[in-house]
């Protein structure tokens, strides 16, 4: 086996183009060149397009949450490899017998390859959780633990404290991984999240995000570092770009409850969504919104009331997948679309004031803030100072590797030209 023959694939949450120019991002000879992503510009559609090598009309995944229609239930952050329709860019490299390592990507459990590093806590009947990690092989955590000398923290990966240090800590597990004689992979995905977090506090003009644009070329000039001392091609690429909005936030189903469209359901004075009565709600996710109708004939009307919201730039079809909405929603540039039907503070429910991925229907970037009482979250929706979804000329991402060359104007494109890489590797 030669030292080309194998691939380390670093997904960068939010590295634009733009800051890779304006802070000069640059390490072991990488030079970045911009990047289309694909719309919606969401963590779960990115991974799935680079995996697949097309767009969301294929592969199906169009947010970071679906709705089931028969259960009348939503779900977020759903970790199933099964929710992504079509064939992987490593396919054919596994048939030849090459190991594959999917390290921290979304939809990856149950996925066809050789290794796979997920967080997955238990959470306990009365409160807590224990922490854990799902490991492809059995034991994989537990030994990367021991070679970076801790465990993985959630709490660092997402809430108040997220930091990062979660980025550190996978950047470090992936190097180990690497250099481990019996578990190395020929092919390895692996994701850091460093921009992720003060980029959607502060915004990506903040110090604080410019704190972890440098945390974030320490991580890669190790991981660079790592792949070439075990012989690994490099290729990293940013997901999306992640925008200022100081225009605030938008409530779409506010107004769809103010309309008698969105149905809720009072218990102890909390206003709880009730989906089984709704005729419409918004899945709301970063500056994207799925909207689901429940009768078809109301879909016009809520068409109708949805495109006159300020803050709305447009109002879209639905893609015709049964988890899909029956509308999309984006947001102005410089808003961003936040999923709370209440207006008082007393009527919001319980898991409105806690991190809450699974429960909430809608993503909710407030749970980056600490709130009152104390352990709680903040819910004030007007502290967010960055977000995503829209994809335009604007929001380039960027690509870096030793392996590629050439013009490759698209994620698709990336992907097809890793996919074909591999097909020789």
């Amino acid at each position: 086996m030669t030292a080309s023959s194998k691939l380390l694939v670093i997904q960068v949450a939010g590295l634009g183009d733009d800051i890779v120019r304006r802070h000069g991002l640059a390490c072991a000879g990488l030079v970045f060149q911009p990047l289309r992503t694909i719309f919606p510009a969401l963590t779960c559609p990115v991974q799935a397009s680079f995996r697949t090598a097309v767009p969301p009309a294929a592969h199906g995944v169009f947010a970071n949450g679906l709705f089931d229609r028969d259960l009348r239930r939503t779900a977020f952050w759903e970790q199933s490899a099964s929710l992504v329709a079509g064939p992987r860019i490593w396919d054919n490299f596994r048939k030849r017998g090459r190991k594959v390592a999917l390290l921290f990507w979304q939809n990856s459990l149950g996925e066809n390859t050789d290794i796979i590093l997920s967080p997955a806590p238990i959470h306990k009947h009365h409160g807590g959780m224990i922490e854990d990690c799902y490991s492809k092989p059995v034991g994989l955590y537990e030994r990367l633990c021991r070679k970076v000398g801790r465990s993985f923290r959630l709490a660092h990966y997402w809430g108040p404290c997220a930091s990062v240090r979660s980025s550190q800590w996978i950047a470090e597990a992936t190097a180990a991984l690497l250099s481990d004689p019996d578990l190395a992979p020929d092919l390895c995905l692996t994701y850091l999240p460093a921009l992720d977090y003060d980029f959607q506090r502060y915004g990506p003009d903040s110090p604080a995000s410019a704190r972890a644009v440098e945390a974030l070329r320490r991580q890669l000039t190790g991981l660079a570092a790592a792949a070439g001392h075990a012989g690994y091609e490099l290729l990293v690429y940013g997901d999306y770009a992640i925008a200022p909005c100081a225009g605030g936030p938008v409530f779409p189903n506010r107004v769809l409850c103010e309309a008698g469209l969105l149905a809720t359901r009072q218990v102890k004075g909390m206003l709880y969504l009730d989906f089984h009565a709704s005729r419409a709600f918004a899945l709301c996710d970063h500056e994207t919104a799925q909207v689901y109708v429940r009768q078809l004939g109301d879909i016009p009307a809520v068409h109708a009331l949805l495109a006159a919201v300020p803050g709305i730039d447009r109002v879209m079809p639905g893609e015709k997948y049964p988890r899909v909405g029956d509308l999309a929603l984006l947001a102005q540039d410089g808003r961003w679309l936040a999923y709370p039907w209440w207006t008082r503070r007393a009527e919001a429910p319980e898991y409105a004031g806690h991190v809450d991925i699974h429960a909430k229907p809608g993503y909710d970037p407030c749970e980056l803030f600490w709130g009152w009482p104390p352990g709680s979250v903040s819910s004030n929706a007007a502290r967010i100072r960055g977000s995503h979804g829209r994809e335009d000329d604007t929001r380039k991402t960027c690509w870096a590797g030793t392996c590629l060359r050439g013009n490759i104007p698209s994620l698709i494109d990336l992907a097809q030209k890793t996919r074909d890489w591999l097909e020789t590797a």
